[in-house]
């Protein structure tokens, strides 16, 4: 584990952690929980995931939550916890309780209608194999594809939809691994700052991502809690510490449960 923020007290934080009463672990799945793959429906947890987050929920003392870009539907399968977690899906557009209470946000009718048009421009180009439909917008993969397949396909993607997209409402990111095109001002964010309002000032949290989709998380914790970058190689981030998968991300997972679980 690398310390990255000058001002964080690391061990300040497990002791607080051990007291509080209110404590909640949010964690991104793909490239964080989960190895990235090709084929998206294969992407399983890391070995050992699976068990100490099945630990650490049937403690009830750590509010779990999972926060994805995936809908809500295509993760669980590959979950495969004893007991469901709390998920936020399409990037806090869909959330599922632990109740299975199932909400979802209602789209306008201007984004909507960008949607269609987006989906309707991919099974015109030839491109629904690549591509990955959402509640909150479709995302386009290439990983897997060479170099130059991905080069031409990006181009074509921005060409179409980075001038356009602000027109619905809607942007278009860049994630590891292909681009997104989305409703703008619902991102991870949104579950980060609903969590925090839900469980008051006095509670505890960490995040765990890997993704430029996960900064937005990062920038709505407080001082109090804990910012979690977890690749494999560093780069610029608002995360306050960086570890490893998955050696890394499992002694972290073991380090919660000695503070309490």
């Amino acid at each position: 584990m690398e310390i990255l923020n000058s001002e964080l007290n690391l061990e300040n934080f497990f002791n607080n952690l051990s007291s509080v009463q209110k404590r909640a672990l949010i964690l991104d799945y793909d490239g964080t929980l989960a190895p990235f793959r090709p084929e998206r429906d294969k992407a399983m947890p890391y070995p050992g995931v699976r068990e100490i987050l099945d630990k650490i929920i049937s403690t009830e003392k750590t509010r779990l939550v999972i926060v994805t870009g995936r809908r809500i539907n295509d993760l669980i399968p590959l979950l495969g916890f004893d007991v469901s977690p709390e998920i936020w899906g399409s990037h806090g557009l869909e959330r599922l309780k632990c109740n299975n209470e199932y909400q979802l946000t209602e789209l306008d009718a201007l984004a909507r209608q960008g949607l269609n048009e987006a989906n309707k421009w991919n099974e015109e180009e030839g491109l629904a194999s690549l591509t990955e439909p959402k509640p909150s917008g479709v995302a386009f993969h290439w990983r897997g594809l060479s170099p130059e397949e991905t080069s031409k396909l990006k181009k074509k993607i921005q060409k179409k939809w980075l001038s356009s997209a602000p027109n619905f409402g809607l942007i278009l990111q860049e994630f590891d691994g292909g681009l997104e095109l989305r409703i703008a001002g619902t991102t991870k964010a949104t579950a980060v700052v609903s969590i925090i309002e839900e469980m008051g000032t006095d509670a505890v949290l960490a995040y765990m991502g890997d993704d430029l989709t996960d900064e937005d998380a990062f920038h709505a914790l407080r001082t109090q809690d804990l910012g979690i970058l977890v690749r494999n190689c560093l780069r610029e981030t608002a995360a306050d510490v960086w570890i490893k998968p998955p050696e890394e991300l499992l002694d972290f997972l073991e380090k919660w449960i000695e503070c309490g679980g």
